[in-house]
């Protein structure tokens, strides 16, 4: 533990550095993808822990952050071709695709990945996207569910999500109970947990733009998910990092799609309230 703390603190000038960059900013300097403005530094919503909210991608080598903003070379951008394919494949016993009731994608899509997780009145809960996916796919298809981490669903959500690039994060926490579910997730990420006994804050909040290993600690914005990440060398969903997180500070994970890591995702949305929608990301 002492060994962690010390390699956190080791990065405090690096926070620093960030910081003020972010602080000088405006949106003239916001890096573009096609002529989209991504907005990766926002002032926070009121009653925001921190003084700015800053995106993993500020966090990244140029190396990294280049990859993202070009099209051509983002690997992410296989799975979104994928999803693109699925988007009018028709499956299951009702005979239809999800074009046969959305349409156009670019048009029926577009602002849905901003305001997730969003309330489902016939639910009674929240839902992130997976779940929204496949109770289409069920409900209204007669087909199979996807896998939460599968090619399909990783497809599917990056090219939804890509319909809102550049759009701000915005959840309406006025719908149904969507505030409780907030406490929920704002409960669970200040909770220290695990063998390292940390919480997602203590990473994320008190010591971003620090150094952990060899990589900078960021605030753990969710505005780029699902996201193609260089670790896995794939893509991966917002669930699959939190369980990553989780494992690494030797806690036992919730399963994806649980309603403790939908609360988490509630949570760390609206921390990211005023982020451009960066879907599909690149990171470390």
């Amino acid at each position: 533990m002492k060994k962690l703390a010390g390699t956190l603190i080791a990065g405090t000038a690096a926070i620093a550095v960030l910081a003020t960059g972010a602080a000088n900013g405006d949106e003239t300097q916001m890096p573009s993808i096609d002529g989209t403005t991504i907005v990766t530094r926002a002032a926070p919503p009121e009653g925001h822990p921190l003084s700015e909210v800053i995106s993993g991608f500020e966090f990244r080598t140029k190396e990294t952050q280049d990859l993202e903003l070009d099209d051509f070379n983002n690997p992410g951008f296989l799975m979104v071709e994928q999803g693109e394919a699925l988007w009018s494949t028709v499956e299951g016993s009702a005979g239809k695709s999800c074009e046969s009731c959305h349409g156009d994608a670019s048009e029926s899509m577009k602002g849905v990945r901003a305001s997730m997780p969003k309330w489902n009145e016939a639910a009674g809960k929240p839902m992130a996207m997976e779940q929204y996916v496949n109770a289409c796919r069920t409900e209204r298809m007669g087909a199979d569910a996807w896998k939460w981490e599968s090619d399909q669903m990783l497809g599917m959500t990056a090219y939804v999500g890509l319909q809102s690039r550049g759009m701000p994060v915005a959840l309406d926490l006025k719908a149904g109970d969507m505030q409780s579910w907030w406490d929920k997730g704002k409960e669970i990420y200040y909770t220290r947990s695990g063998q390292l006994d940390l919480a997602c804050a203590s990473c994320h909040e008190s010591n971003y733009g620090n150094y952990i290993r060899a990589d900078h600690l960021s605030q753990g914005q969710s505005n780029g998910f699902p996201t193609y990440r260089l670790k896995w060398q794939k893509m991966g969903s917002l669930h699959r990092r939190l369980k990553g997180c989780m494992a690494d500070v030797r806690a036992e994970p919730y399963d994806v799609g649980s309603d403790e890591f939908v609360a988490l995702e509630t949570y760390l949305a609206w921390r990211g309230t005023g982020l451009s929608v960066e879907t599909p990301a690149v990171r470390n």
